[in-house]
């Protein structure tokens, strides 16, 4: 069996830190991403609400323009 010498561990415990660190940038990175995602979730609701009121006013202009152009069909009972 191999003598284990200060040298020895010392270079297995460099190589654990190069692995540690090169995990903590992948984590960081991944981090960032699922940060980026929940901005955008974030956001999805008030987008969707204001393509509601978008549709919600252009909406109410053609029903008035409808009005007067007396296109609008008499509403059934």
């Amino acid at each position: 069996m191999a003598d284990v010498t200060n040298e020895l561990l010392y270079e297995v415990l460099k190589s654990i830190r190069n692995d540690v660190t090169r995990i903590d940038h992948k984590t960081d990175e991944i981090k960032a991403e699922l940060q980026a995602m929940r901005g955008h979730m974030i956001a999805l609701p008030t987008d969707l609400h204001n393509i509601y009121v978008t549709l919600d006013r252009h909406e109410t202009r053609l029903d008035r323009i409808e009005r007067r152009l007396e296109l609008s069909s008499p509403a059934l009972p």
